[in-house]
Order: C-alpha cells, then sequence, then structure tokens
C-alpha cells in the first residue's frame, strides 16, 4: 500500500474508478502513513476524526458503487492553514489565531470537496505565509522528505512535504510571492502559479487590495495539476477579481503543445545571484525544449528587481489587519515576523507612487518579452533548500544576494499576473531537487500546463519519490 501512495493523483483516481481500489482501504493507508511519516516530517498540524474520515470514505465508497462518483471522488486532501474549513480552526501559523474556527470553506476547499475530496486535516506554514521557510511558534519547522535537514520551502510548505513525503496526493497551496512555486522546487513536485484569479479567493475578512496572491495545484504531476484546475476554476460572487470559466478543460488539453513556438531563457532576469550547480542543472534542462523542435533563445537583462516593493506592499497590509493586536498582544507573534510586519509604517504617498512606477515597468518589460516570445524559462529559485530552521541565504559562493533572494525568480510574475508553473529540472550536487520555471502570458494557464507536460514527458519524475 505504500507504493500506492507514492503514485500522481490521477492513477490513484482511476483506480477508485475502476473499482480496484475503495476509498475505505485508501483512507486507512493514508491515516497510517501520516502516523509513521509525519513525526519526521511534521507536515500535517490538525487531523479531522478518524471516525469521520472513515465515515466519508465509506459515504464515497457507495457513490462509487451506484456508479456516482465524482472526478475526486474518495481522495484524501490536505488543506494548507492559511485556507479554512469549515469548523476546523485557520490559525494562519499564529498564536493569536490558535483558537480561529472557520465557519465555512474556503470556494477552492468547497470546489475540491464538491468533486469528491476528503478534507484529512491541515498541513503546516509560516506565520501568515510571510516567509519561504515553514515554521512557527505553534507547530515549529516542517522538514523536507529529500533531507529532513533541509526545509521543504513556504509558504506551501506543509502541502509540499506532505505530497513529496507521499502522505496524499492531494493538497491546497496558495502563491503571493513564490508560496506554491518555492515549496515545489524545494520537495520535487510540480508546482503552478495560475493567472490572477483563475482560482476563486475567499471568502474574506477583508476586501482583497493585495492583488499577488492566487490559490492554485501544488501536486506530483502535470496531469494531476489540470485536474485539480479543472475542479477549482470560474468566477464566484465572492472574489471580484475572479475570472470567468476558460471553456475548456486543461487536462484534456494537455497534449496540445503549439509546434514551433518561440521560447526565451534568462539564467538571472538581470540580477539574480544564482549556485553554480542550480545554475548548470536549470541551463541543461532548458534545451529540452530545443530537442522538442522549439527555437530557445537566451535574453539579457530584466524587470525592476522586485523584493523591496513586494516586502513593504506585504507588510503594509498586513499591519493594517493586525493593528489591533498591537503592541498589547505583541509577544505572542513570531519576533522575526512581527518586526517585519510593524516596518508597514515606513509605507508612506511617495513610496506607493514609486512602487506603483516600477510595477508599470514591470509590465512593460513583460509585455515585450510575451511580444517576443511565446514562454518565458528561468530558473525557478537560485539554490538549494536551506536549513529546516532556516535562515535563508544573504550570499551564494561568496556573492551577496539581492533583496529578493529566495524569491528572485518567482515575485515579479505575482506582481505580473503572468501564470508560471515550476518543474523539476533535475538535482544539484547535494541530490536535492532543483526546478525550472515556465512562465505564459497572461490568461495562458493552458499553454504553461502543455509546455510543461511535454517536458515531463521527456524528464518524467512523478513516481521517483525519496524513501523515509
Amino acid at each position: 500500500m505504500s507504493d500506492l501512495l507514492r503514485r500522481p493523483l490521477v492513477e490513484i483516481t482511476a483506480l477508485l474508478a475502476r473499482k480496484e481500489l475503495s476509498p475505505v482501504e485508501l483512507m486507512e493507508a493514508t491515516l497510517a502513513r501520516i502516523e509513521v511519516v509525519n513525526p519526521l516530517l511534521n507536515a500535517f498540524v490538525a487531523l479531522r476524526p478518524r471516525e469521520a474520515l472513515v465515515a466519508d470514505a465509506r459515504a464515497a465508497e457507495a457513490r462509487l458503487a451506484r456508479g456516482e462518483g465524482r472526478p475526486l471522488e474518495g481522495i484524501p486532501l490536505g488543506v494548507k492553514d492559511l485556507e479554512d474549513v469549515g469548523g476546523m480552526v485557520t490559525t494562519r501559523g499564529s498564536v493569536p489565531f490558535k483558537d480561529n474556527v472557520a465557519p465555512c470553506d474556503s470556494v477552492q476547499v468547497e470546489r475540491l470537496r464538491a468533486a469528491g475530496a476528503i478534507v484529512v486535516g491541515k498541513t503546516n506554514a509560516p506565520e501568515f505565509g510571510y516567509t519561504a521557510i515553514t515554521k512557527n511558534l505553534l507547530f515549529g519547522a516542517t522538514r523536507n522528505p529529500w533531507n529532513p535537514e533541509r526545509t521543504p520551502g513556504g509558504s506551501s510548505g506543509g502541502s509540499s512535504a506532505a505530497i513529496a513525503g507521499s502522505m496524499v496526493s492531494l493538497a491546497t497551496a496558495s502563491d503571493g510571492g513564490g508560496s506554491i512555486r518555492i515549496p515545489a522546487t524545494f520537495t520535487g513536485c510540480f508546482g503552478h502559479k495560475p493567472s490572477y484569479g483563475r482560482i476563486p479567493h475567499g471568502p474574506e475578512e477583508l476586501w482583497p487590495m493585495d492583488d499577488t496572491a492566487v490559490v492554485g495545484p501544488l501536486t506530483r504531476s502535470v496531469e494531476d495539476a489540470a485536474l485539480h484546475m479543472d475542479v477549482t476554476v470560474g468566477a464566484h460572487p465572492l472574489d471580484p477579481n475572479s475570472l470567468p470559466h476558460p471553456g475548456l478543460s486543461y487536462r484534456q488539453v494537455l497534449a496540445r503543445l503549439p509546434d514551433g513556438l518561440r521560447i526565451g531563457f534568462s539564467p538571472d532576469l538581470g540580477y539574480a545571484v544564482v549556485q553554480s550547480d542550480v545554475a548548470e542543472v536549470v541551463g541543461e534542462a532548458a534545451h529540452v525544449f530545443e530537442q522538442l523542435g522549439h527555437a530557445v533563445e537566451f535574453v539579457k537583462g530584466g524587470p525592476p528587481e522586485p523584493g523591496r516593493d513586494w516586502g513593504l506592499m506585504g507588510v503594509f497590509q498586513l499591519l493594517g489587519r493586525l493593528d489591533e493586536f498591537l503592541p498589547h498582544r505583541e509577544s505572542e507573534f513570531g519576533r522575526g515576523f512581527i518586526n517585519s510586519v510593524k516596518l508597514g509604517v515606513q509605507m508612506t504617498p511617495p513610496r506607493f507612487a514609486a512602487f506603483r512606477r516600477r510595477r508599470e515597468e514591470l509590465n512593460r518589460w513583460c509585455a515585450e518579452i510575451f511580444e517576443r516570445y511565446d514562454l518565458l524559462l528561468t530558473p525557478t529559485v537560485p539554490y538549494d533548500p536551506p536549513a529546516a530552521k532556516g535562515p535563508l541565504l544573504a550570499e551564494i559562493e561568496g556573492r551577496t544576494q539581492p533583496e529578493a533572494n529566495v524569491g528572485s525568480f518567482t515575485m515579479p510574475f505575482n506582481l505580473s499576473w503572468h501564470p508560471a508553473a515550476t518543474v523539476r529540472a533535475g538535482f544539484s550536487k547535494a541530490r536535492l531537487p532543483v526546478g525550472l520555471q515556465i512562465v505564459g502570458p497572461r490568461h495562458r494557464d493552458d499553454l504553461v500546463l502543455q509546455a510543461a507536460y511535454a517536458f515531463e514527458q521527456v524528464r518524467p519524475w512523478a513516481h521517483d519519490w525519496p524513501e523515509l
């Protein structure tokens, strides 16, 4: 049964549909695996009662027996602890929110459940998702299945560790500056940051002014991610930025990558510092698209470096959300987190105007890139996963990292709203996964997924997971 849990989601759904596997058997195996592996990885931080999970699995089994199975019928689901499951606590990795019971599901969770998925529990995340290392005062650090001394990344680190650690084949994730793509890279998974608005947010406590964060799939294979997208996309009245349904099935069009694409490859976006062996692996992986008959061309220069703008805007908005807790409950937050949040007072009208100006520069750079190219390739993350408890790296091989650091390649496309995915390009000298990022024009999630799928056919990884 442990081999079963290492399989891609689409293979498990096929077994269930053919009745070669029962949802009860799958749930029992999942819970047994979590019991054995989670003490090492700390991916799950809360589980629903076993009795409820088995009852849900029996109900799924009955629907399959009646021929009423849905696309994800009986599939165990992990939910990132920044996202709501009705009746469960959403702590956001923060002590002041340790009793914050959600009144209802998020839109994404609601749609995954409507497709048949069964929520098993919540996966760990850094406090309010503010960093690329998953640790917090409530639950401690989450560890990477490829090397438990390293981080699985963040902020979707609990979800990435749960998938790469073969606990579940489906878990939710979100990405405001790289929080799907960074942990997917660090754990060798596939991660897709959809176009902004493609999968709805919400319900939200505050009107969503922070227009960089999206929810989306972090999976074992590209086809798994396409299935996730198929059951979650489409507009919702509670998300004013949500996009209409694309009018296609991402899964059905995966194999239809157009011929003769023009593809740009930027090894550094003009400012990033990349670990030398990571750069070598990514550069070699980019040539796969030449083998597939596409034209790959080096791109010189890049957009404005986004780190300081991205960071200040994020903490400014978080400060507004958490101001009621300050100063009388300040000591309950992680020190590094709350000190960063308090920097939000540095946002002034001139700084806000400068931020908007540089974001427009980024927008123009992206417009020029996608006028010349159909796709853009970059490294996903510039270096190997740091230690499980951090810190992020200030320099690489004696070279100082820019402000953006771990998000050097991911942040720009949150600010620009372009879809971007990461595929497993290979391994570094430390035998840790390395990611290649594929970026596409706005709203062309189909093209990005097609390119990722074509790469995966040449360099398959979906059955290659660490033994624990």
